[in-house]
């Protein structure tokens, strides 16, 4: 398992994105967003990605240089189609203007329909709180093949359809939630395969319903429980059910799966702007204030103490960037393959 730094592995998405035909702008938007997820800690959203991408754009799923289009608009809101764009492209685009009429209004949403996968949500409401706003993000896979079973089935019907928020503070890491509303995303699911390694029982059954510790059981029937596994699904499920409704019926994407298994991330974006209720920096040095509140409880037998939601991903982006990212062979492997089919091996040390 090779160790990479972060400013090789930009380079080598970019590159390879580019070579197959993605235009260079949104190259090195899709690399730098798959990265980051690597450097968070959520190597199921790395580069592990970008050779479905690439096969993708192959089969026409995803539009590299697809147009921005707004349907709908008002002060405080905005309806986006994506027109089969990348997620990353169009959803921080999207994001973007949110922010922008938040800044004006106050409170702003969006919300995005047919675009390719978004990657790790958490990005894009921390970009609300670098701009002093709570922002918040919820995606769901519109009618792409589900992966989810419902609490009590055994059937996948639902998304992971994953949540995020952010707030602004003044803590050297930042406070924010990202979380899918099934036991665990699809990627670490394929994480583990690609890595050999069982998963924990709870997180997927099989094809008839048993709690399956191979990660290849979700290829062959089986399903991703929701958040809470066997005992506390209705948990999940309820918040999934909130995120489809949200992101795929509010979109209009619509539920349930349509045949050809084109991938299309709803989205629905929310800023906050927290000048509106009192000063930004009494509310900044207050959130930092509750972190260290939590902090200082004392640890439970076995821990080492509490940590605030987004600090343990800081302190893997300071490692990683520090050290680089372990990358699985299997996928280093698709890597040099997609160098050497677009005759790149050298120029990006794959030979």
């Amino acid at each position: 398992m090779p160790k990479v730094r972060a400013e090789r592995l930009r380079e080598i998405g970019r590159t390879l994105l580019a070579a197959n035909g993605v235009p260079e702008a949104e190259a090195a938007t899709v690399a730098r967003h798959c990265v980051a997820a690597n450097l968070a800690g959520h190597d199921s959203h790395g580069v592990i990605q970008i050779p479905g991408y690439i096969d993708r754009v192959k089969a026409g799923h995803i539009v590299p240089g697809a147009p921005f289009t707004v349907v709908r608009e008002s002060p405080t809101t905005a309806v986006i189609d994506g027109n089969w764009g990348f997620g990353y492209v169009v959803n921080e685009r999207a994001m973007r203007m949110v922010i922008d009429k938040a800044s004006a209004s106050n409170l702003a949403a969006a919300t995005v329909f047919r675009q390719g996968h978004v990657g790790r949500l958490a990005t894009y409401p921390l970009m609300a709180a670098e701009a002093g706003m709570i922002g918040m993000a919820w995606a769901d896979s519109g009618r792409s093949p589900k992966s989810v079973a419902p609490f009590g089935g055994r059937e996948a019907r639902l998304g992971t359809n994953p949540w995020a928020i952010a707030v602004p503070s003044d803590l050297k890491a930042p406070l924010f939630l990202d979380m899918a509303t099934s036991a665990v995303a699809v990627g670490k699911v394929k994480l583990a395969e690609a890595r050999r390694e069982p998963i924990p029982r709870g997180w997927v059954v099989d094809g008839e319903g048993q709690l399956a510790t191979d990660p290849k059981a979700l290829a062959r029937g089986g399903a991703l429980l929701p958040l809470g596994g066997p005992g506390e699904g209705h948990k999940g499920t309820g918040l999934a059910v909130i995120g489809e409704i949200l992101c795929g019926i509010l979109t209009g994407l619509g539920f349930g799966v349509e045949p050809t298994g084109r991938h299309n991330d709803g989205c629905f974006l929310l800023a906050i702007k927290v000048d509106a209720f009192r000063p930004l920096a009494e509310f900044r040095a207050e959130v930092a204030a509750f972190a260290g509140y939590l902090k200082d409880t004392p640890p439970s037998e076995g821990s080492r103490g509490v940590l605030y939601p987004g600090e343990v991903e800081h302190a893997q982006e300071i490692e990683r960037k520090r050290d680089g990212v372990d990358i699985e062979d299997s996928t280093w492997g698709k890597l040099a393959d997609l160098a050497e089919a677009a005759g790149l091996s050298a120029q990006l040390g794959f030979a």
